[in-house]
């Protein structure tokens, strides 16, 4: 993405849809939209005043707030205004300035957006098939094109550009719809079923359509010439930059660019590249998922339906079966030839029964219950509440016995410091556990610049290195360990 100042600036031009005044600035942009579109491009003041007076929900409107709001108007870039000196008679008239009101084309532009907006659902997106059509066609003639005048193939170049963007806008909307959450809703009622086989055949027609022509079309973009692309593209940028513009300065090079990006578009949506797949592509599978999603919700649809009446028919036969039945043994019999036969259901278990005979049927022994949690998220068995257990005791026990711990390999460890020292070099046949704490003491000083740490029960030490070089070696009970002479002299 190409970050320029054109996307950073504020565009103020579309301020007037919703600053405080909206009412009476749309309006006067619609006034002066519509006689845009009668080619009256230029309104006076009072004009405008007249057009709106004569509307009912301006009936107190005043000419100073219009003089008001075509100034609001001005300063946002939403019109221009041009000075009468025509009819000027006098320096006091000339004073009065008498401007003509004009819509810039960013007012213009905004103002068809907001039609368009308006008329969004009433209009509503479709497919177009014959665009492909047309398409294939354009596509096909670049040589036959390539030949004739600048203006000749601008046309072309429009037309091409013009059937492109709608098939690809309109298929895009068209999707969205069918895909939104309102579409959903609607696949899921008993009414769907009369709008489906439409829709599916709407669906395929368009289907077809890509299949016919997407095949043809993706042959004439790779076997065209790339010098005769060129050739079109220069003509289409000659046209473009022969039409004279006011207050517009046209680039070439920004015309070309334009022109083969849009270039490239159409062949990528058609051909694809650089190992990707062809928007053709996807939107031939999206298109084919629709249709497959649309048959699987009318077959649901049809299912629930059936079932229910099957089902209520079923029920009203069994009904009248159990109820001609003499005795509850009967009844048992009929049970087991409708459910026990077809769909027998076994429960499997550490079940205990009060006998083991094989020939005690189920109604001859007590039943079994069996809990079912409900199947929710949200379910949670209730705690069972318990009074809290008094384990201080065990607590004071266990306390002791880590203290006595402690005390017992404080004393261990006391052993071998000698006049406030411990010396590795003259150590006797160490237990594993001293050893690590010894170790343990020693890296902890060693980390500090200043060689100083304290042990776990607060004793401050500080290791020395008296003959720098020299190496000792420990006992140990489990191996000798190399280490140079190290000394922890312990503070008062």
């Amino acid at each position: 993405m190409n970050i320029t100042e054109k996307i950073t600036v504020p565009l103020i031009e579309s301020r007037y849809l919703s600053a405080e005044n909206a009412d009476r600035y749309r309006s006067i942009m619609r006034l002066f939209y519509l006689y845009y579109e009668k080619m009256r491009y230029w309104l006076y003041q009072e004009e405008i005043f007249e057009e709106l007076k004569a509307e009912p929900y301006f009936a107190d409107y005043t000419m100073e707030q219009c003089r008001q709001d075509l100034n609001a108007l001005v300063g946002w870039r939403n019109l221009s205004t041009l000075q009468d000196t025509r009819n000027v008679k006098s320096i006091e008239a000339f004073k009065n300035k008498n401007f003509r009101y004009q819509m810039t084309e960013y007012s213009v532009e905004i103002e068809r957006m907001v039609v368009r907006l308006e008329n969004l659902f009433v209009e509503g997106a479709s497919l177009e098939p014959a665009l492909l059509d047309r398409l294939r066609i354009q596509i096909g003639k670049l040589e036959e094109t390539a030949a004739l005048e600048s203006d000749q193939v601008h046309v072309w170049w429009n037309d091409l550009n013009h059937d492109f963007m709608r098939l690809n806008q309109n298929y895009q909307d068209y999707m969205r719809e069918l895909n939104s959450v309102r579409a959903e809703e609607l696949m899921r009622t008993q009414e769907f079923l009369v709008f489906k086989d439409r829709l599916i055949d709407y669906l395929r027609s368009f289907v077809q359509s890509l299949q016919m022509n997407v095949g043809k079309i993706e042959q004439h973009l790779k076997k065209a010439d790339p010098q005769i692309v060129a050739k079109l593209l220069d003509k289409v940028t000659q046209f473009e930059l022969s039409v004279p513009r006011m207050d517009v300065e046209v680039k070439e090079e920004q015309i070309r660019e334009r022109m083969e990006g849009r270039f490239q578009s159409i062949r990528s949506w058609f051909v694809g590249g650089a190992g990707e797949e062809s928007e053709a592509a996807k939107v031939f599978d999206t298109t084919n998922e629709i249709i497959r999603k649309i048959t699987r919700y009318a077959a649901r649809i049809s299912e629930a339906g059936n079932r229910g009446a099957n089902r209520r028919e079923e029920y009203q036969k069994l009904a009248s079966l159990f109820a001609k039945c003499r005795d509850i043994r009967e009844a048992h019999c009929l049970s087991a030839m409708v459910f026990g036969i077809e769909k027998p259901v076994h429960l499997k278990g550490d079940f205990k029964r009060e006998t083991d005979s094989i020939n005690s049927g189920v109604y001859e022994e007590e039943p079994l219950r069996v809990t079912i949690a409900p199947r929710v998220r949200n379910y949670k068995e209730k705690a069972k509440r318990s009074v809290i257990a008094d384990r201080s005791k065990e607590k004071q026990e266990a306390r002791d016995a880590v203290l006595q711990r402690e005390r017992k390999n404080r004393d261990l460890l006391q052993e071998y410091i000698k006049d406030g020292r411990l010396i590795f070099a003259e150590l006797p046949v160490l237990e594993p556990y001293v050893r690590d704490v010894f170790l343990l003491w020693l890296s902890k000083a060693l980390e500090n610049k200043s060689r100083t740490a304290k042990t776990e029960d607060g004793r401050y030490y500080t290791v020395e290195e008296r003959e720098p070089g020299k190496r000792c070696v420990l006992q140990c009970t489990d191996g000798t360990f190399s280490m140079p002479v190290f000394t922890i002299i312990f503070e008062e």
